[in-house]
């Protein structure tokens, strides 16, 4: 069954429909994916596990969310003024 999961992950093109965000606006999308992106590796990472399962997250941020906006973020987050919670 997870190889099965596995092969979905790993051969998608772009993020695939989210109920949360049904509008044509996806704003809200890319910056909830980008947050848990952060959230799942400082989870994760805290409990000594493998982060893998938190490359969804930074997929699905990547194929929908501006470059200049994560590096930004990426910015911000070195900087510790990110507005976000992680």
């Amino acid at each position: 069954m997870s190889g099965v999961i596995e092969e979905k992950i790993k051969n998608y093109r772009t993020a695939p429909f989210d109920a949360r965000f049904p509008n044509t606006n996806q704003t809200r999308n890319c910056f909830q994916n980008y947050l848990d992106f952060h959230r799942c590796n400082k989870a994760l990472s805290d409990k000594g596990q493998d982060v893998a399962p938190c490359d969804w997250y930074q997929r699905v941020y990547k194929s929908i969310c501006p470059m200049s906006w994560v590096a930004k973020w990426d910015d911000q987050i070195e900087a510790g003024s990110f507005p976000g919670k992680i």
